[in-house]
């Protein structure tokens, strides 16, 4: 009679732990203070010609943020990924868009990485990091991907840069893609 409690509790181990192994993206070791479900936290897009939005202006589009810098070896590894598997299937889509949030540095040093890093989606600043901060941790790293569906809503989440998570992102933009949008039937 003493087993089947101490079962059940192993049982129950067993399925937290392999729920938390089967969503890392939601994991808190990632730095994330958003997860899956939540509005995207809205701020100022600032872009390197000095034009302004807000990140709710695209309200309605898929939107992939990505969150980088300069100095990172693994966003210079996944970049190009970005540009080829995502980019350039989906620029010209007027239901999805890409932007790339330099982290923390000047608008000089984000021009020139643009140029050297050789990507054609745009690169905005957040010079304070303070629009990073709104999605991760005083202590997080980038790089980070932010997919945001049509109302807003935080769809996925990737810390570095995994070839599988990379696939499933991509997965995730398209089947959001393919969803019809409440303007489609206008």
């Amino acid at each position: 009679m003493k087993k089947i409690p101490f079962l059940l509790f192993l049982l129950l181990c067993v399925v937290f732990s392999c729920k938390n192994r089967t969503a890392p993206a939601e994991d808190a070791s990632r730095g994330y203070i958003v997860k899956v479900g939540d509005d995207a936290p809205d701020f100022d897009i600032q872009y390197l010609d000095g034009s302004t939005e807000r990140l709710s202006d695209y309200r309605g589009k898929v939107l992939m943020l990505q969150f980088t810098a300069s100095w990172c070896s693994v966003c210079r590894k996944e970049m190009p990924h970005i540009e080829r598997d995502i980019w350039q299937k989906h620029k010209d889509d007027l239901d999805f868009a890409l932007i790339a949030v330099d982290y923390k540095e000047p608008a000089d040093t984000t021009q020139k990485f643009a140029e050297t890093i050789r990507v054609t989606y745009p690169l905005t600043l957040d010079e304070s990091g303070e629009k990073f901060h709104l999605y991760a941790g005083q202590n997080a790293g980038v790089t980070r991907n932010i997919i945001i569906d049509r109302d807003g809503k935080i769809a996925f989440l990737t810390r570095l840069y995994d070839p599988d998570e990379f696939v499933e992102m991509v997965r995730v933009i398209d089947e959001l893609l393919a969803k019809p949008s409440d303007d489609s039937s206008q």
